[in-house]
């Protein structure tokens, strides 16, 4: 695997190492896959924060990681504003709920974001959370959402109810081999991993939301591409 050891030139796509992750709950775990110069990798699946932080620190060492799940949590009860922000684009995303209520839910419905919390703080001190939308030459970790990673790489043309087609198109245009993204979970941890790879490589990404609450980062190509839409 790459040192990651920084320089001062920008890093070339080709060196890039970098990490998506789709997070469930306790029961249904996590679900990793790194891409290197672009290309998948590998794969991890674990109901273990541990495992997944060392299989991160230890045997892939990546640049830059992108986590399906909220990194910080409301502070008011309402949706924060990164997803304000996008429901406002009409990319439609969970709201994220404040701590306590997450942890008093009485069906643990947030019991999720509850695993990704626990994630993101395994983590955050060697790959510290991305305050900014760049993240470019840099180790960092920062919360992305597969449906705004499609409806971006799409032009606005993103349909949940066919997110299995859509996002393995756009996976396979981008040159990822995704013989062995056997689920959807596994599709969408390398989505993540796919703008994992755009923001360490200096392309153009967008963020919704402020630093208190947090960033969702997504790759930024809203113009259409003929090739992918149906």
């Amino acid at each position: 695997m790459p040192s990651n050891v920084m320089t001062h030139r920008a890093l070339e796509s080709a060196e890039i190492t970098a990490v998506g992750i789709d997070v469930g709950g306790e029961q249904k775990g996590f679900h990793a896959v790194a891409l290197i110069g672009g290309k998948y990798a590998c794969r991890l699946a674990t109901k273990d924060v541990p495992e997944l932080s060392r299989w991160c620190r230890k045997t892939i060492r990546p640049l830059v990681i992108a986590i399906d799940a909220p990194c910080r949590w409301s502070d008011d009860g309402r949706a924060r504003p990164a997803e304000r922000a996008l429901m406002k684009q009409g990319i439609s995303c969970f709201s994220t709920p404040t701590r306590s209520q997450a942890l008093e839910h009485p069906t643990n419905y947030f019991g999720w974001m509850l695993q990704g919390a626990k994630l993101f703080h395994a983590i955050e001190e060697e790959f510290p959370l991305c305050r900014i939308v760049s993240a470019a030459n840099r180790k960092c970790c920062f919360e992305t959402f597969p449906h705004a990673i499609t409806w971006y790489l799409r032009g606005g043309n993103a349909n949940a109810s066919h997110k299995k087609t859509q996002r393995r198109a756009l996976l396979k245009q981008a040159g990822i081999d995704i013989t062995e993204l056997t689920t959807i979970d596994l599709v969408d941890a390398a989505l993540c991993a796919l703008a994992a790879s755009f923001a360490a490589a200096g392309k153009e990404c967008v963020g919704f939301g402020e630093q208190k609450t947090g960033l969702i980062i997504v790759p930024n190509q809203r113009k259409a591409d003929p090739g992918i839409l149906p």
